[in-house]
């Protein structure tokens, strides 16, 4: 069960990685995740979101801060 969450939450971090653009509101955000991943929580989006700010630290620092405002600003808003 917890590997199967795994996936899910990595595969949700991949999508928020080629979907994020900057200036992108979390509203957004979360609308377009949840377009190619429906089941996806608003949890699992911010969770998804965070590691891609850990992954992408590794990679793109550049995009780290941007990634990260998103995904704090994800785990703040009301769930649609």
């Amino acid at each position: 069960m917890r590997e199967k969450k795994l996936k899910e939450i990595e595969a949700i971090a991949a999508a928020i990685r080629e979907i994020v653009i900057p200036g992108m509101k979390p509203k957004e955000l979360i609308e377009a995740v949840r377009a190619r991943h429906p089941e996806a929580s608003k949890k699992e989006v911010a969770r998804a979101a965070f590691l891609a700010v850990i992954h992408s630290a590794e990679f793109t620092p550049d995009d780290t801060q941007a990634l990260h405002d998103m995904a704090m600003d994800t785990r703040d808003v009301d769930q649609a």
